[in-house]
């Protein structure tokens, strides 16, 4: 079994979802089981065009293509649900249908064993 990787997106902007998916992309070449879970203050990169505004940052990897690498390579992402409420959020306007929407108690219990959690 890989070991397990944690990556929280705790922020709304390009300085919390690039790493975030740099990191996210990079463990899963690693085989690394990643989860990545966005909290209510990072949950618009969750959302329908959204990483589509950030463009091509200058010298980075395209956000848009990471993350479509994340979720095509087995990433497993989680929307927290209660930004769904905090953020006024409709559900059917999430990105992928391969992005989860869930609480932190069933993330924790899928990873306590995780030897790698980062939050950006």
């Amino acid at each position: 079994m890989s070991e397990k990787m944690v990556i929280v997106c705790n922020g709304d902007e390009g300085k919390n979802i690039m790493p975030t998916l740099i990191f996210a992309a990079s463990g899963l070449t690693l085989d690394k089981e990643v989860h990545i879970f966005f909290t209510p203050a990072g949950s618009k990169w969750a959302m329908k065009g959204e990483i589509e505004k950030l463009g091509q940052p200058k010298g980075l990897p395209n956000p848009l293509k990471l993350f479509e690498d994340v979720l095509d390579l087995g990433g497993h992402v989680v929307l927290c649900t209660l930004a769904l409420e905090n953020k006024d959020l409709d559900p059917t306007n999430v990105r992928d249908s391969r992005i989860t929407i869930g609480e932190v108690p069933p993330l924790l219990m899928a990873t306590e064993e995780a030897g790698l959690t980062y939050t950006f």
